[in-house]
């Protein structure tokens, strides 16, 4: 690849994780893996599925979570509250992160999930939890490496 002009390059729909591109950066020729592309791509179109359950705590800092930026939440079981806790908003995969939460048509205003920080951390300056409790409502979340701020509702 080194001894190609870009133009010179074939194209293919048959790539691999540890097929390389060459980039351009502030002027400089540099590489990528797909692998990196597509975990991109991936997370950014595709879902995470989380079905919340009345008393069932979930812990969002799990490696099963570690790089979902949207999670689906669905509801199963009787009426209550479950408590969902952010990660840390100071570890280094979570500073500068964006999650999207959103439910579906399982949820009442009798099924809550609680979105609640991690420790001693905050959600917009409050150490109080954010509660989802109907159907097709939607918060965004962004840290900033030291607290999460809601930066979009849909409600």
């Amino acid at each position: 690849m080194a001894d190609k002009k870009i133009s010179e390059l074939t194209s293919t729909t048959d790539l691999n994780t540890t097929d390389v591109f060459p980039i351009v950066q502030s002027g400089t020729t540099k590489k990528i893996q797909f692998s990196d592309i597509q975990k991109e791509i991936v997370n950014y179109l595709t879902a995470t599925n989380i079905t919340a359950q009345a008393s069932t705590p979930i812990n969002l800092g799990d490696s099963a979570y570690a790089s979902s930026e949207i999670i689906k939440l669905s509801w199963t079981g009787s009426n209550g509250t479950a408590v969902f806790t952010l990660p840390d908003a100071t570890a280094t995969n979570n500073q500068h992160r964006v999650i999207r939460f959103i439910s579906d048509t399982t949820f009442t205003t009798n099924t809550r999930v609680h979105l609640t920080p991690s420790g001693s951390q905050t959600i917009d300056g409050s150490a109080s939890y954010y509660e989802i409790n109907k159907e097709y409502e939607g918060i965004q979340i962004w840290s900033d490496g030291t607290e999460w701020f809601i930066i979009q509702k849909k409600a």
